[in-house]
């Protein structure tokens, strides 16, 4: 166990969180997965929102829209997000080559 602790401080640092990376791309791209996290939770929970508004609605027409402005937004949120993340692997990887993004 302490040989695979040595090896992993030569390319990160341990903290009680878990390990950080040294190099800088590898802790953008951490920090990027984390956001993508919480994006993606927090739509949920939105969507989740939006559909206790639209079933407690109760025929009210403005409660109605408000719940599926809910849901359309919190999805169009998740899909930037991801395509987002998309564009720059594309662009990174593929067309610019860009080392230690692959």
């Amino acid at each position: 166990m302490v040989p695979m602790l040595v090896a992993a401080a030569a390319t990160c640092t341990v903290t009680d969180i878990g390990c950080i990376p040294n190099d800088p791309v590898q802790l953008a791209s951490k920090l990027y997965a984390i956001g993508l996290g919480l994006i993606g939770g927090v739509a949920m929970l939105f969507i989740i929102y939006g559909g206790y508004t639209i079933l407690t609605s109760q025929g009210d027409f403005a409660q109605l829209e408000k719940g599926k402005s809910y849901i359309y937004y919190a999805i169009a949120g998740l899909l930037l997000a991801i395509f987002g993340f998309v564009f720059v692997q594309v662009v990174a990887v593929n067309i610019l080559h860009i080392p230690g993004f692959q």
